[in-house]
């Protein structure tokens, strides 16, 4: 018997005692197993109702027999990334009805994190991960599906989507959206992206390119439907969904308008019911392992910091103990191996076209740096998933080989010190330097900082301080994409860094340090800091440092007076209220746990209570 074999077998020796109380209903069905949340709703004359609202919308007979499996579709059109995921609801749905199963589709929301960026509206998108992840239980559990389909394209979609899969633990997987094309220049010929605009306005605040070419970079750097092209986050996240196991191998290396991408919905919608007769759910993928694979994959993939963030609330829901530390022990042996945007020279089609990530998962698994017993949802292991994987062509250089890596060790770093004892998470990729020491000019909020930046206030050897960002005190943890891009398209990369209590999108790039925790509106020393404090950041080390006399820093701290909450009712009021802290991956449950709440963090010091 093959180890997933064994896996499989050990797991339906534990359930088959809860799956025997739960057939009744369906004594009459090919498997009550395969339908123990759609039977309650649809099987005995008392469910007469039920059945008949749902001929309605077009059952028949036979599907009230069947599994029944929610297709979860993000579309809207609000944004490239999600205006073709109908499309692709409706393949995965089509595949769960070849393999025998019932798919319904069912919609949810997305920001378009790329609109709302550097607006009031971008405090909504970290919150909008906790809305998907909370509507898709609701219909799910509501509705009595048997499994899941989810479909994710822009950033929060993705981590959203597993999440209420782990919290529901029924048969499911996820389905990448799929990355958009580069935008061409039509004078240079370049490959252009998102990152490529925002840029651009750094650029023609430095005087370096007019108005028209400002505008020929806007028209020409989104050609169409699909996820921004980088190694941006919803690239990330998709990479990092594969490496757990719940995507279909090379799900997350696929183009949003190809035809691979439309046969990998219509397989996750017949794995899904393969899923429901074998019993596998995600809670028997989601293992520690498993979240060590993910973060090796997005260390060699140089991968965005909103990893951190996301994976931590993913390990929480699925009741895997995952901590920042954990970046900090794998990316030690871990080297960046992917030469891709934001800081390298290729987008995410680059690596699709030389056969996307199992060649990489492949050669880390053969150096040891995966888990190749991990078990997966093609109902294989990893290994067994890798095993006929051939290496990435001779003469590509988007992958570099282990013996020239971009990096030798990880650029996610978990920094310390007295500016961040909860933790913090730095994106260096080496090119900016691995030490930064100069003297702060503190912005309230990021408007203020792109204001200075843009007009030349912000100069060499500045570190730009963006505070009351964070979860609680934006409220929402806004990235700071265009702060970052202004610093790079004014040419300051290496002249200038940037600590904030907020977070950055997967586009920013430079001398960064995000997630600041505790952050400033619960009592974070970054809330105290002045302009010309004196600041030094160390990716050696690990190390963030507010050089000033510990009782100034008391002083300064009894002195300070909180600041008025920005919103007092609504969603955002809710999220500021029940959030932790970024260093525990900014969720909204973690009060209904052992953890710390956010509200507590200020006197235990951003540190769990033992």
């Amino acid at each position: 018997m093959s180890r997933a074999g064994k896996i499989i077998f050990s797991m339906k020796q534990k359930t088959s005692a809860t799956q025997s109380r739960k057939t009744a209903r369906a004594a009459n069905t090919p498997s009550g197993a395969e339908r123990q949340f759609s039977s309650i709703v649809h099987d005995g004359a008392d469910r007469a109702p039920n059945r008949s609202l749902l001929r309605a919308v077009g059952f028949t007979d036979p599907d009230f027999r069947k599994t029944v499996v929610g297709v979860a579709s993000t579309w809207s059109m609000l944004t490239p990334c999600n205006m073709h995921i109908n499309t692709l609801a409706e393949y995965a749905e089509q595949g769960v009805n070849e393999a025998g199963g019932k798919g319904i589709i069912f919609g949810t929301i997305t920001i378009a994190d790329g609109i709302s960026m550097g607006t009031p509206g971008m405090r909504y998108s970290l919150v909008s991960r906790e809305v998907i992840a909370d509507s898709i239980e609701t219909v799910v559990g509501g509705e009595g599906f048997d499994g899941v389909v989810a479909i994710g394209g822009c950033d929060k979609n993705m981590p959203g989507c597993v999440m209420a899969m782990a919290r529901l633990n029924r048969p499911s997987v996820f389905v990448y959206g799929g990355t958009i094309l580069p935008g061409i220049h039509p004078e240079t010929k370049k490959d252009l992206d998102i990152v490529s605009v925002f840029e651009a306005v750094g650029q023609h605040a430095a005087g370096k390119i007019d108005v028209p070419a400002l505008k020929t970079i806007e028209e020409c750097s989104i050609p169409g439907p699909g996820s921004c092209g980088g190694m941006y986050t919803a690239n990330t996240m998709a990479s990092a969904i594969e490496a757990l196991g719940l995507s279909l191998p090379n799900s997350s290396g696929q183009i949003a308008i190809s035809g691979e991408k439309q046969q990998d919905c219509r397989r996750a919608g017949a794995a899904v019911v393969e899923l429901a007769k074998k019993g596998i759910l995600p809670r028997h993928i989601l293992t520690k392992k498993a979240f060590e694979n993910a973060i090796t994959v997005v260390i060699a993939l140089g991968g965005s910091t909103n990893a951190v963030l996301h994976l931590l609330a993913i390990a929480h829901t699925a009741g895997v103990k995952l901590g920042i530390d954990d970046f900090t022990r794998i990316g030690k042996r871990v080297p960046v191996l992917a030469d891709l945007k934001p800081s390298g020279k290729y987008g995410m089609v680059h690596l699709t076209r030389i056969g996307g990530l199992p060649p990489l998962m492949k050669e880390l698994l053969d150096r040891g740096l995966i888990h190749g017993d991990c078990l997966t949802v093609t109902g294989k292991t990893v290994a067994e998933n890798l095993k006929d994987v051939k290496p990435y062509p001779k003469d590509q250089d988007v992958v570099r080989p282990f013996d020239q890596p971009i990096k030798p060790d990880s650029h996610l770093r978990i920094l310390y010190g007295n500016l961040a004892s909860g933790g913090s998470v730095a994106k260096i990729s080496g090119k900016e330097g691995l030490t930064f020491s100069g003297r702060a000019i503190v912005f309230e909020g990021e408007e203020a900082a792109l204001a200075a930046i843009l007009d030349g206030r912000v100069r060499s050897g500045h570190v730009v301080v963006i505070r009351n960002e964070g979860p609680v005190g934006g409220p929402g943890m806004r990235e700071m994409l265009a702060p970052t891009s202004a610093i790079m398209g004014r040419g300051l990369g290496k002249e200038v860094a940037l600590i904030t209590d907020g977070r950055f999108s997967g586009g920013s790039h430079g001398f960064v340090v995000g997630h600041i925790t505790p952050e400033a509106a619960i009592g974070g020393v970054i809330g105290i800091v002045k302009n010309g404090d004196p600041i030094t950041i160390d990716a050696v080390k690990n190390e963030i440092t507010l050089s000033i006399p510990a009782r100034e820093i008391a002083a300064r701290t009894k002195a300070r007076k909180p600041r008025k909450p920005y919103a007092t009712q609504g969603v955002l009021a809710k999220y500021a209220k029940l959030v932790s802290t970024a260093s525990e991956g900014a969720v909204t449950d973690k009060h209904l746990s052992s953890v710390v709440p956010a509200h507590e963090i200020a006197r235990t010091g951003g540190k769990r209570k033992r």
